[in-house]
C-alpha cells in the first residue's frame, strides 16, 4: 500500500545552524525559506525535508508517499478499523507538505505519520548546496528512517500487519534491529530495540562515493559532528557516515546501497554484526561498543566480504 518514505518535517529552535548544515555538509538545497523555516529539496520535488521553527527539537513526522487518493482512504479505513484514529489534514497542512491530500496518524510509540499522495515538482531543477553527484530518490523515495524503541513487539505489528512494510533482515546483536522494505530500497523503514523510543537516524544515499568522502572530510573539521564514523553495512551493502544534526538525531550519508526484488526477497538474520569495517558507534555504551567491534573483527577474520557494487533489481 505505501510506496516510500516521501519527507520528513524536523522542528527546531536552530533554522540558522541547520540552514548552513543542510547546504555547506550535506549538500542540500535550501527553498522557499520565510520567517517560519524552509523547504529542502534533494531531487526535483518541491520539498524533501520540511524545516519549522519551534521550540522543540528533532523529527516532528514522517511522511509515506500512496499511490492516489482511493489508497489514501482505504489506508485511513484499514487504520481506523484496528483502533488508530485517523485525522485527516487541512488544506493549509497540504500546502505545507507540497502535497495533494494529507492523512495524519501516529504509530504506538507515539510517531507523527503523514500519509499523502500527490507530491509537487519544484518550478526549478535541483541546484545542490556544494557540488556533489546528486542524490538517490525517485521510486525509492527520500531514503530510509530508523526508530529506536521501547519495545519491537509493540510497535512492529503495526507497521506490518496494517502498513505493509515487509522483512528484509534482522540482527540480534549488539543490538536488536529489525529492517524493512517497500520498493527495491534494501530498507525503507527500521527499529532498534533500546528501551526508549525515539528517532535514530534518517539516511540519504548519494549518487557517488566521492561526495561521501568530501562530506566525511568536511564533518571531520566539526568537533562533535560525527557521530558513527565511516563503515559499511552487512544487510544493504552501504557505505556511508552518520552526521549529527543541529537537533542531535542523526543523517546518514551513503552510497551503493543495495538493491533488492521485493518479490522473490527471502528474510534471513545478519547475525555477523551490523558492519563488516568501521561504523565506530559513539551512540552505544562502551560494552555494545566492544561486542560491535569484536563482530566485526570476527567478520574480517572470517573472510566476510560484500559485492564492490551491487544494484541488483532497480
Amino acid at each position: 500500500m505505501l510506496q516510500s518514505l516521501g519527507y520528513i518535517g524536523v522542528t527546531t529552535a536552530r533554522v540558522d545552524a541547520w540552514a548552513g548544515f543542510a547546504t555547506d555538509l550535506l549538500g542540500m538545497q535550501l527553498a522557499d525559506r520565510s520567517a517560519h523555516g524552509f523547504a529542502l529539496r534533494t531531487d526535483n520535488r518541491a520539498g524533501r525535508l520540511f524545516l519549522e521553527s519551534g521550540a522543540n527539537e528533532g523529527v516532528s513526522a514522517m511522511g509515506w508517499e500512496v499511490a492516489d487518493g482511493d489508497a489514501l482512504a482505504r489506508l485511513a479505513t484499514r487504520l481506523s478499523d484496528a483502533g488508530h484514529p485517523v485525522v485527516p489534514g487541512t488544506p493549509i497542512e497540504a500546502e505545507q507538505r507540497r502535497v495533494a491530500e494529507l492523512l495524519i496518524a501516529h504509530d504506538p510509540a507515539g510517531n507523527r505519520l503523514e500519509f499523502f499522495h500527490g507530491a509537487a515538482a519544484a518550478p526549478s531543477a535541483f541546484v545542490p548546496g556544494r557540488a556533489l553527484s546528486g542524490f538517490r530518490t525517485g521510486a525509492l523515495g527520500l531514503g530510509h528512517v530508523v526508530l529506536t524503541v521501547r519495545s519491537l513487539d509493540a510497535v512492529l505489528p503495526f507497521y506490518v500487519d496494517l502498513l505493509g512494510f515487509r522483512l528484509s533482515d534482522y540482527a540480534l546483536r549488539p543490538f536488536k534491529a529489525f529492517f524493512f522494505h517497500l520498493n527495491s530500497r534494501h530498507h525503507s523503514f527500521a527499529a532498534i530495540e533500546t528501551g526508549v523510543d525515539g528517532f535514530h537516524h534518517l539516511m540519504v544515499e548519494l549518487d557517488s562515493l566521492d561526495d561521501v568522502g568530501q562530506a566525511y572530510d568536511l564533518a571531520q573539521l566539526e568537533e562533535g559532528r560525527i557521530g558513527v564514523t565511516l563503515g559499511r553495512h552487512t544487510n544493504d551493502f552501504m557505505t556511508s557516515f552518520y552526521a549529527r544534526t543541529p537537533s542531535d538525531f542523526m543523517i546518514e550519508l551513503g552510497w551503493g546501497g543495495r538493491s533488492i526484488d521485493p518479490a522473490t526477497w527471502q528474510p534471513f538474520e545478519c547475525d555477523y554484526g551490523p558492519s563488516l569495517w568501521g561504523h565506530e558507534r559513539s551512540w552505544l555504551d562502551d560494552a555494545k561498543r566492544a561486542e560491535a567491534r569484536k563482530l566485526r573483527l570476527d567478520a574480517a577474520a572470517a573472510g566476510r566480504r560484500a559485492p564492490d557494487f551491487v544494484r541488483g533489481a532497480a
